[in-house]
């Protein structure tokens, strides 16, 4: 990639250059490849023409659906090296991590072909009453409408394919604006996509300001807003979005539980990549690490051992584990919290020595109720570690926070599995591994702060669909 390639607007099957926008490689501040910024003209003609693919994207068949699904998947496939460099370089991440998220990307678009084979429909017996005798009904879910996607920059390609894919299994147009530091990945699927029979106006991929993301929550021609990114931005846009549904996948600080009935050794090299995958920049990052207090002195001396031997470096090297953060911004708020949670005594047992915008992966103890590395989302490589008595007091302080994503809780026992499972307030309770671990076809999605709906291609889909029941 010694050449730099230009990544054009995808607008209803049409490719656009507008005002560029350099696509920066955090780590070395080389150009990784050049987009463009949609403007008023293309947004009103991907809108304009996602709406009169309406009628088409609808009337497509499963099977056609399915072709167009699984060709994406193949030829992702057959891209994955190149793709994963283009991913590695704009988001800084770990090529190993690259690599993993293009292949479940494949993932999520092969499930998306399964699921689109089998839309919901059901039949109903109405003569529950006199009036409904010799009445019956067929309940049939139709596509919603165009969809207005926007995904955040850690997971570039699979949470904009979370958007696309199911969209395309329902029959729904989509609009998807990606972040505008890390575009070029799902431009270069918007590649694959132009080579399916999809109706042009099917899919569209505009990297756009801010200016134009607002315009896309309050455009009543969208039927449906799928925004993945931070509460502080979500929440405000589904007061904006009107009448739309709104699906938001707004993160937390995931907790992970360690009982007193593990064996710890077994558990480290989970926790460490819950812990600093992507540099913590994870929505379902292992960030509060509770551990029953026999287990204490242990799990640190060897979480903090198997810590130093990260190695820390370019992202496409193949041997990276841990690299920079997105940009100095991130880098220097992350620095700023672990400073306010020293200064008000929590201790810093692995110090984060910032250089740039790369943070090193920093173990606190000590921390409570007040910190920021505590109580919100720190986004970085940054954990906590509490330690509790009995379960009962871990479940508490798990739920004592305003976000509700997944917790990992690591037990042998059933009782404790049972109450992890009914009392904690998450949306997924992931047993024996740590609360980063998703899988692209289940349930995904929180409470709370942590968000409103769920992704996970079935489930995104049943949000792009509407019944609608004939009575005869």
């Amino acid at each position: 990639m010694s050449t730099i390639h230009d990544f054009p607007i995808f607008a209803a099957g049409e490719w656009i250059k507008g005002n560029p926008l350099p696509v920066i490689n955090p780590y070395d501040g080389s150009i990784v490849g050049n987009a463009f910024l949609a403007d008023d003209t293309v947004y009103e003609m991907a809108v304009i023409k996602a709406k009169e693919s309406q009628t088409k994207m609808a009337l497509l068949s499963s099977h056609d659906k399915y072709t167009a699904l699984m060709h994406i998947a193949s030829r992702l496939r057959e891209e994955l090296e190149t793709l994963s460099l283009i991913l590695s370089r704009e988001a800084a991440k770990p090529l190993k991590y690259a690599r993993a998220e293009v292949q479940r990307s494949i993932q999520t678009f092969i499930v998306a072909a399964e699921e689109s084979k089998r839309l919901p429909r059901e039949y109903i017996a109405l003569d529950w009453t006199p009036i409904g005798e010799k009445r019956e009904g067929l309940i049939k879910y139709f596509p919603s409408g165009i969809v207005a996607g926007i995904s955040p920059f850690n997971f570039p390609l699979n949470l904009a394919v979370h958007k696309i894919a199911p969209a395309i299994a329902a029959g729904c147009p989509i609009v998807l604006k990606p972040a505008s530091s890390t575009p070029l990945s799902s431009l270069f699927l918007a590649k694959i996509i132009a080579e399916t029979a999809l109706p042009k106006g099917a899919v569209s991929i505009l990297p756009m300001n801010r200016d134009f993301a607002d315009r896309m929550v309050t455009d009543t021609r969208f039927s449906l807003l799928s925004f993945t990114g931070s509460p502080e931005v979500g929440w405000p846009m589904k007061n904006k979005a009107g009448k739309k549904k709104t699906v938001l996948e707004l993160g937390g600080n995931a907790a992970v539980i360690i009982s007193s009935s593990v064996k710890v050794e077994e558990v480290i090299p989970k926790c460490i990549q819950g812990a600093f995958a992507y540099q913590g920049q994870i929505c379902i990052h292992a960030q509060r690490f509770f551990v029953h207090e026999k287990h204490m002195p242990v799990f640190l001396d060897m979480f903090l051992e198997a810590t130093s031997r990260l190695v820390i470096g370019a992202p496409d090297d193949d041997k990276t584990d841990f690299t920079c953060m997105i940009d100095n911004k991130n880098a220097e708020r992350v620095e700023e919290w672990i400073h306010q949670a020293e200064s008000e005594g929590a201790e810093i047992l692995m110090r984060p020595n910032r250089a740039g915008n790369l943070v090193h992966p920093t173990v606190i103890v000590n921390a409570r109720k007040g910190m920021n590395v505590y109580d919100e989302e720190v986004f970085g490589p940054v954990i906590t570690v509490t330690p509790f008595s009995d379960f009962d007091e871990a479940v508490l302080m798990v739920n004592d926070s305003r976000f509700g994503l997944q917790a990992g809780v690591f037990t042998d026992s059933q009782t404790e599995i049972d109450k992890a499972f009914h009392e904690l307030e998450v949306g997924s309770v992931i047993l024996n591994d740590v609360p980063t671990l998703r899988f692209d076809h289940m349930p995904y999605g929180g409470v709370k702060d942590s968000g409103l709906g769920r992704e996970g291609v079935k489930y995104a889909m049943m949000d792009m669909l509407e019944p609608r029941i004939l009575v005869k």
